[in-house]
């Protein structure tokens, strides 16, 4: 048993989320219980840089003081009333988001992974009432190494084995093909007449940050507009500001709002899904946008959730968009992306450690020269740990850096600075 007074705070905290908390997690040994703006802070009093930002939840950084404002001055009039009755925060929050995003309806819900199932069962039930094809029939197009969350239907057609292994069987009706892969993509749709949708994350962010090339989207569109498709974007992590665009769909667009009537310079998705930053970092909100030909097809009692749209979540849904208008976080994202990516490649070419630099806005990573076990990535991270700096590997060798929109050039250079003096010491002697 472990002696209370001969331990750290962080010790004992750690010690009984083992203890007591399923270990589907592996995270870095450090325990956070204050955030302001870009910082956190552990409960020994370190203070630290987010550098991950709750996978890009937090883009408008911890506690921001206007969604605040909004979550606690709602919670305190009217919290929850389910779907069964109307309330006067929904209704204004679906009309600012269609308005913004500029789609007919909006459906809402509570996490990523809902948002996802949503999306989902929209274009099954879209593609045998509208397009015609037999019940149960329906097929969607997903790509290798995609990571849209951890339901059993969504894990059904993860690439990932960790994911899958001892969870079926699995849910069928999807087809894998490689990732930024036009060509890929037209063959499926030639050959499969009941294909209903093509899920896919502009950005693959849980793969490394994956960036694809600048037309992939844009092609992606046209295929699934040739083909009666749907193109359902995954915007869950890349979406509201997060990489320098009010959607990653918007590619390298300088918007300030949505350009989504600018129909030559964007791919267009028909279902849009959102979460994360949707809800400020301080409450699940997600939802799926889509016009009204798509959106008609659930009636009354087909879908919902208790909570998807409930008073408190709109309130904060409504703050958190108007902060990253308002505070232009998606023009701060790109510029200061750009200055991110430079400086690391810069390093790049004199460096060992240090072989792959990509991203785009404040969606960015690196790749470490380690073909093993990823360990090296993790004992990098350690040492920015220790440099009070927080980021963490995915998919063993790499390194995703995605601090919160509101940090400024000052920050970021810091940051920058941190980085490399930290690869630095991990470089062969």
């Amino acid at each position: 048993m472990m002696n209370p007074k001969s331990v750290s705070k962080t010790d004992r905290y750690i010690h009984d989320d083992l203890q007591y908390g399923a270990h589907n997690y592996h995270p870095l040994p450090v325990v956070l219980n204050r955030g302001e703006g870009i910082y956190v802070w552990d409960v020994e009093g370190k203070k630290y840089v987010d550098f991950l930002s709750a996978y890009s939840a937090v883009n408008q950084g911890h506690s921001n003081p206007t969604i605040i404002k909004a979550l606690t001055g709602q919670s305190q009039q009217l919290s929850l009333t389910s779907r069964a009755f109307h309330n006067d925060q929904f209704s204004q929050f679906a009309k600012l988001a269609t308005s913004y995003f500029s789609f007919d309806m909006m459906l809402p819900m509570n996490t990523g992974a809902e948002a996802v199932e949503t999306a989902i069962k929209l274009a099954r039930k879209w593609g045998v009432q509208k397009k015609g094809i037999s019940e149960n029939q329906a097929e969607i197009v997903v790509c290798q190494n995609n990571f849209h969350g951890r339901t059993t239907t969504i894990v059904s057609f993860s690439s990932d084995p960790v994911s899958q292994k001892d969870f079926g069987p699995f849910t069928p009706g999807f087809i894998t093909i490689p990732y930024n892969d036009p060509v890929a993509l037209e063959k499926v749709l030639q050959e499969r007449p009941n294909v209903v949708g093509f899920l896919v994350e502009p950005i693959q962010g849980e793969a490394g940050v994956n960036t694809p090339s600048d037309d992939f989207m844009r092609k992606s569109q046209e295929l699934c507009n040739t083909y009666n498709v749907l193109l359902m974007a995954d915007e869950i992590q890349t979406g509201i500001g997060r990489t320098g665009s009010l959607l990653a769909v918007c590619g390298d667009c300088s918007c300030e709002s949505s350009c989504m009537q600018q129909k030559d310079t964007y791919a267009r998705p028909d279902l849009l899904i959102l979460g994360k930053a949707l809800g400020g970092g301080v409450y699940p909100v997600s939802a799926v946008l889509a016009d009204r030909h798509i959106m008609e097809v659930i009636q009354p009692g087909e879908h919902g959730s208790t909570f998807g749209g409930n008073p408190v979540a709109s309130a904060v849904g409504m703050a958190s968009l108007k902060v990253i208008r308002d505070e232009k976080l998606a023009q701060n994202a790109r510029y200061l992306g750009k200055i991110f990516r430079k400086h690391l490649n810069d390093y790049k070419s004199q460096s060992d450690v240090l072989v792959g630099v990509r991203g785009r806005g404040l969606l960015n990573a690196i790749v470490i020269n380690d073909s093993e076990d990823g360990s090296l990535a993790w004992d990098i991270c350690m040492a920015f740990k220790k440099k009070g700096l927080l980021a963490k590997p995915t998919h063993g060798n790499i390194i995703r850096f995605a601090p919160p929109l509101v940090i400024d050039e000052a920050q970021l250079l810091s940051c920058v600075q941190i980085i490399i003096d930290t690869l630095g010491e991990f470089e062969p002697s």
